[in-house]
């Protein structure tokens, strides 16, 4: 009788045990490179965490780590999920030169409108041409998004037909970016966002192209006195993918119901979500140079088509490179631009 006592007693301390440890807390190391004010920090990565940990009744959790707290350089964030280093990032794809080709066809001038409809369009474009296991098969993404519409924003004097550009060292965050800005004439100088300040203060660069809603995270708008915006009715001049990424492994790992939770947190409806909150950002962000008495001024629809003209060859080279690569580039061009003109209105 007692050893039955105690074989009964030792199974209900093991299968105590054993709810334990299905209960357990996990803790996912968040990193980025924007500092807490910044509306990825504010609006978007924490209130998901808050979300996750909420839907999995606390046993998902996050530890956040802003402004590459956890080491490296922006670039490296994409390797830091991929190795485990961390084990959820935001980055940009396109701080790794040349590694993701075929999503840079939302990086090419003048495709995108809103950032709220193009980042459904970039989720679906993704999975359509199954990028997710090609390009991004070392990570598990979990949504895709673009910003809100770029800019261009100039210490020394404004920006208002294709002659403006000679001359000019002009910021760019990507390889398209970079392509563009040489195709109407300027020099383009690639860098992180948190390099721009510096770059700015110290007239390494003459200006930058940036989306409304980063400028007060890096101060643009007290470091320069210019503002040249795109007609509004017209495609955005430029914009950036980014990819919300976790460790395939940490992802594997999770049990089923908590998987769901990753899952149901991400794809074509929260990609749709943060852009969004990029769109949304957009306007007080701009408010902030308005304060400063800085001036502004818009290039109407008729001078941008002389843009668009000298920004073919950027496409041109997009299509040759990424089907030297094994891709059909037409095809993809294509697609990315069907699935914009099917989510993205204004």
């Amino acid at each position: 009788m007692r050893s039955t006592i105690r074989l009964a007693l030792a199974g209900v301390g093991l299968m105590a045990a054993a709810g334990a440890v299905a209960a357990e807390e996990i803790v996912l190391k968040v990193h980025h490179f924007l500092p807490p004010p910044s509306t990825a920090h504010a609006k978007f990565i924490t209130p998901w965490c808050e979300k996750i940990n909420k839907e999995s009744a606390g046993r998902l959790k996050c530890q956040i780590y802003p402004a590459m707290q956890l080491g490296g350089t922006p670039p490296q964030l994409i390797d830091q999920v991929r190795d485990g280093v961390a084990d959820i990032v935001w980055t940009l794809p396109g701080y790794t030169a040349g590694r993701f080709p075929a999503v840079e066809a939302f990086e090419l001038p003048f495709m995108t409108r809103t950032a709220q409809g193009a980042s459904r369009a970039l989720w679906e474009y993704v999975r359509a041409n199954k990028l997710d296991q090609s390009e991004f098969k070392d990570v598990h993404p979990i949504l895709f998004h673009v910003h809100d519409e770029g800019h261009l924003h100039l210490r020394k004097g404004p920006i208002r037909t294709l002659a403006d550009f000679k001359g000019l060292k002009l910021r760019a965050p990507t390889r398209q970016t970079n392509k563009l800005l040489a195709a109407l004439g300027a020099t383009p100088v690639g860098m992180p966002v948190p390099q721009v300040s510096e770059a700015l203060s110290k007239g390494v660069i003459d200006g930058a192209m940036l989306p409304w809603e980063v400028v007060p995270a890096v101060k643009v708008q007290e470091l320069v006195k210019y503002h040249s915006e795109t007609d509004p009715a017209s495609r955005a001049l430029y914009t950036t993918a980014f990819i919300f990424a976790m460790n395939r492994p940490k992802y594997d790992s999770l049990p089923p119901e908590l998987k769901k939770v990753i899952d149901a947190n991400g794809g074509a409806e929260a990609s749709a979500w943060v852009g969004k909150i990029w769109d949304d950002s957009a306007p007080a962000a701009r408010n902030l140079a308005v304060k400063r008495g800085n001036q502004f001024n818009t290039i109407p629809a008729a001078e941008l088509k002389n843009w668009e003209r000298a920004g073919q060859a950027v496409y041109d080279s997009w299509i040759k490179e990424v089907s030297a690569r094994g891709h059909d580039g037409k095809a993809l061009l294509r697609s990315a631009r069907e699935l914009i003109d099917k989510y993205d209105t204004k």
